[in-house]
């Protein structure tokens, strides 16, 4: 009688082992039990400049963001399916999250040049441009010969004025620096400045629908395209995307919508 009691325990044993293994398992119609597969997509933080119309500037019904930059990486954005949140903080700001690793990515009419390929790595370019001489309404400069003696107002960090710089002991003036184009334009407006270097279309928007009272002189120099940069190194994928989204865009023609939205 012992026996069969014990035959009977050890047999429920091996029965109840396995319905508890039974539940344990997962059949092949069940998900695997992936930990990272439950956690939120990566959101990437992306800076940008805050006044440089027409590419990112303040729309104050809104105040919202608005601009060629702004719509493009939308849109990318969306045809890729990547998450981003942007920061308006200035160009030279962008550049120093971007390369301080506080930032994943910078959109901001950033002129691509084997200087900043140091650093970071481009997209392919979305905008050709190239900077010109900027003078009062009234002024008599008609040339850069003019501006010996003079003094050259300067946005921090931008391709205008590393050309300001790279021409300034030739032609014999100095620069003043600034952290956004409106304080600089503003600044040879009231003539405490004779002149800026500043990309053309940037310029002709503020002249033309800002009404600012300054105007071009001579013709664009140093041209090149802009592009969405990333550290040297760092979300490769990034690039990767910006540069799908970006054919995918010429290719539907919304590329061409927004630029004609502002007047390009």
């Amino acid at each position: 009688m012992k026996i069969a009691v014990r035959i009977l325990a050890l047999a429920l044993a091996v029965i109840m082992a396995v319905g508890f293994a039974a539940c344990g398992a997962k059949t092949a119609d069940e998900p695997a039990d992936n930990t990272n597969a439950n956690k939120p997509a990566k959101t990437y933080v992306i800076y940008s400049d805050n006044a440089f119309a027409p590419f990112e500037f303040l729309d104050t019904a809104t105040n919202k963001y608005v601009g060629v930059d702004m719509e493009l990486l939308a849109a990318i954005a969306a045809d890729q399916g990547f998450a981003y949140e942007m920061k308006n903080e200035g160009f030279d700001a962008a550049m120093g999250a971007v390369q301080a690793g506080q930032a994943d990515a910078m959109i901001a009419g950033m002129t691509i040049k084997p200087e900043r390929q140091k650093t970071f790595d481009f997209s392919e370019g979305y905008f050709e441009d190239g900077s010109i001489l900027v003078v009062g309404k009234d002024s008599a400069i008609s040339s850069v010969e003019d501006l010996k003696g003079k003094v050259v107002a300067a946005k921090k960090g931008t391709t205008s004025t590393d050309y300001a710089e790279s021409i300034k002991a030739q032609y014999g003036f100095t620069i003043q620096y600034f952290e956004d184009s409106p304080t600089m334009y503003q600044t040879v407006v009231n003539g405490n400045a004779d002149a800026c270097f500043e990309d053309f279309s940037v310029i002709g928007w503020a002249i033309k629908n800002d009404g600012i009272a300054l105007k071009t002189v001579g013709e664009v120099v140093n041209p090149g395209y802009y592009g969405f940069a990333v550290k040297k190194g760092a979300n490769p994928e990034l690039i990767t995307m910006f540069n799908a989204g970006l054919a995918n865009l010429k290719a539907s023609g919304e590329y061409d919508k927004i630029l004609e939205k502002y007047g390009y």
